[in-house]
């Protein structure tokens, strides 16, 4: 149901509409820097509008509606998954098949379900909320997020971590008890020969030696992290862009500069302060996600919102951490910011959620 209502409109969080349009305005002005054409912002403004169009229609939604569906829905981002693994594309130019080309349009289906599984494990864990310690109620609800998982692991075990971590962060927020998550620490820990023999393919392998060990592979492997480093080294305190001097990003010395390594370009045109003032921001909007779950009138919106928060922090964390060389490289853009019209819609898609779990508490704190 969709209510238009004068009330619905004094309940829109117009301080989270502000903060998402000052990172986005950030986000084009770096993907200009970094291309040094207008044309490239064509897609990603196009994605904008479209995402502004789903805030807006799923703002005045109910978002009970979705909870309802989450059978549906989890069916469907499981489909979209098991299409991927027989019909993906995009191996030979980005690491991965997690592309789907549908009359010459290419997106990425695991954005959207990123958000489809978030969705649908909310409204799973609020129903066995009151058992989650519960070891077979537990054991249900992981069997539940495992499936997916696996699924995008087969293609993409970046996107798969982004996964693991908002499962593990949902089900912390809904009670799990601290034995459990001691427990699938050791675990982790003692899985990982495992998972790097039985898991992780050669190219992924590769990239974790060379995140210990840039030096193995200057000119392949580790080139990316080099340049981005010595990229955002360049920018030292106040940037590069304001002197006029000559781009680092713009020689082309910098792949994937206005996709992956964008914080790169950020660095280096606008310095530490430029970083700074975006990492502040990220903070800002992630703040007032917390206080919106905080708030939310149930579970299930609690949850998703918390989700959708996990999502965004790991994306942030993993995006810097691997333009800095604290992270390994992984192909995770940096929302609102990074190149990519199927990342900007399903980010902006995720807002709306966002704004209909808000609209329907009475009061909102900063």
């Amino acid at each position: 149901m969709m209510t238009l209502g004068r009330n619905r409109f004094k309940k829109f969080d117009y301080f989270l509409l502000f903060i998402i349009f000052l990172l986005t305005a950030y986000g084009f002005f770096s993907i200009y820097i970094a291309t040094g054409t207008i044309g490239s912002l064509k897609s990603q403004g196009a994605a904008f509008i479209l995402g502004m169009v789903a805030v807006i229609i799923l703002s005045f939604m109910d978002y009970d509606i979705f909870g309802r569906l989450y059978i549906p829905i989890y069916i469907i981002s499981n489909v979209l998954l098991l299409v991927v693994i027989f019909a993906g594309t995009g191996g030979d130019e980005w690491g991965a098949d997690s592309w789907l080309v549908i009359g010459g349009f290419n997106f990425q289906p695991s954005e959207f379900v990123k958000l489809g599984i978030i969705l649908s494990l909310a409204k799973f864990i609020e129903k066995n909320e009151k058992d989650i310690n519960n070891i077979f109620t537990l054991i249900k609800i992981l069997i539940f997020a495992g499936i997916p998982i696996l699924l995008v692991v087969e293609n993409d075990f970046g996107t798969g971590l982004v996964f693991i971590f908002f499962t593990f962060i949902m089900l912390f927020a809904a009670g799990l008890n601290y034995r459990y998550i001691i427990y699938s620490a050791i675990a982790g820990i003692i899985s990982l020969p495992i998972l790097w023999l039985g898991f992780l393919g050669e190219y992924q392998k590769y990239r974790i030696l060379v995140f210990f060990d840039p030096s193995l592979d200057t000119m392949d492997a580790g080139y990316h992290v080099t340049q981005s480093k010595t990229a955002i080294g360049s920018g030292q305190i106040m940037g590069r862009y304001f002197t006029g001097e000559a781009s680092f990003a713009k020689l082309e010395w910098l792949p994937e500069k206005h996709t992956d390594f964008i914080f790169a370009v950020i660095g280096e045109a606008f310095g530490l302060i430029g970083g700074a003032i975006l990492i502040f921001l990220f903070l800002i909007l992630l703040y007032r996600l917390i206080i919106i779950a905080k708030n939310a009138k149930d579970s299930f919106g609690s949850l998703t919102v918390i989700g959708i928060t996990a999502m965004i922090t790991f994306h942030i964390i993993e995006n810097i951490g691997m333009t800095i060389g604290l992270m390994p490289v992984t192909g995770i853009p940096l929302p609102f910011i990074s190149f990519g019209g199927t990342f900007m819609l399903t980010n902006m898609i995720a807002m709306g959620f966002v704004f209909s779990i808000a609209m329907r508490k009475s009061q909102i704190n900063f």
